[in-house]
């Protein structure tokens, strides 16, 4: 098969026609399947990201015409050359599994016996509760309220910033997360030290909404079959972002103006910022405030199917991790030397 100048420019053995009546290119084949089985933009660019990688380095053939000895000549040179980690190695294996099975269809019994990379057990890293305090101290405004929400609540960052209006409530000290990690849904309490502050910012909100409006924007980002099902909830304000971004932006999911939620990075680079300030030593990210909430939990005595629940833990184990990170020594047990 004769190859294109780029790695989207491969056809598409036994795929869909374009409109034009010609082959699809690959990677336009992987964008349209990923679409249709609603996997999250992130995941999609990662796995475009991933075939593309995998089609160049073995000179643009085209995968149908490669097996087990290509993925394993792939994955290897990550590993040694590269140097990426386990779970990179395992995010271009699962690619290049969506690859074959979602989009060309083809049968993978050599699947089976290509290993995937095992992951380090490492503990998370924890903040005292001082720490926290002195970090939140160093940070204010949104930032401030954003960070206190992922520590107060246990959210990860993502579910933080894409909250919608509709999913805090008030009155049950409550926050709903949609569409959390593995696409579940799941409630975690809402701290009254930030009612009054969140109700602020829902406010301020609602005043860039109406200006949103008012110039002929104002609708949100919905998953595909909800915007289907209910074509004028993305004007809805409870479906908007409790944290919208500054400016609105293009969608790079359909090309559409929309405001969205506040990017991540901002966040991230404050909590760093804040921690250097807070001459806190730990390397202290937006994900240790979550793992901070869950071990402070469990040092107050509160039932750790409780916190799995809270966090949204599929499996009890990943919660239990917690138990060996409490600040009583090693898993808890008190040192002989300190039994006088």
């Amino acid at each position: 098969m004769k190859a294109s100048h780029e790695a989207g420019g491969v056809a598409s053995t036994g795929a869909s026609l374009a409109a034009n009546g010609r082959p699809r290119r690959l990677l336009d084949e992987v964008h349209a399947r990923a679409r249709r089985l609603g996997l999250a933009l992130r995941t999609e660019e990662a796995y475009l990201g991933w075939i593309r990688r995998f089609v160049l380095f073995h000179g643009k053939r085209h995968p149908v015409t490669m097996g087990a000895r290509e993925v394993e000549a792939f994955l290897t040179a990550l590993a040694v050359k590269d140097r990426v980690s386990a779970s990179t190695q395992n995010q271009a294996l699962a690619a290049l599994l969506f690859l074959y099975r979602e989009v060309l269809g083809v049968a993978l019994p050599w699947m089976d016996d290509i290993r995937r990379a095992k992951r380090p057990q490492r503990l998370p890293t924890v903040l005292t509760r001082d720490e926290v305090a002195g970090l939140l101290e160093q940070m204010n405004g949104t930032l401030w309220l954003v960070a206190s929400l992922l520590y107060g609540s246990g959210l990860r960052l993502l579910e933080g910033l894409r909250l919608r209006v509709k999913d805090a409530d008030f009155a049950r000290r409550e926050v709903t997360v949609r569409d959390g990690k593995g696409g579940k849904d799941r409630r975690t309490m809402l701290p009254a030290t930030l009612i009054a502050p969140l109700l602020a910012q829902i406010d301020e909100a609602g005043r860039i909404h109406r200006a949103d409006l008012n110039a002929g924007f104002g609708a949100v980002w919905l998953p595909d079959a909800l915007a289907r099902k209910y074509p004028r909830a993305a004007r809805e304000w409870g479906w908007q972002y409790v944290f919208p971004a500054a400016q609105r932006s293009r969608d790079p999911r359909d090309g559409t103006v929309r405001r969205q939620h506040i990017d991540e990075s901002t966040i991230q680079r404050a909590i760093k910022q804040a921690r250097v300030r807070a001459e806190i030593t730990k390397p202290a990210t937006c994900h240790t405030l979550r793992h901070s909430f869950a071990t402070h939990l469990l040092e107050a005595g509160q039932d750790i199917r409780t916190i799995q629940e809270l966090l949204g833990h599929a499996d009890l184990s990943t919660t239990m991790i917690y138990t060996h990170v409490l600040n009583r020594g090693g898993r808890g047990v008190m040192s002989p030397l300190d039994w006088s």
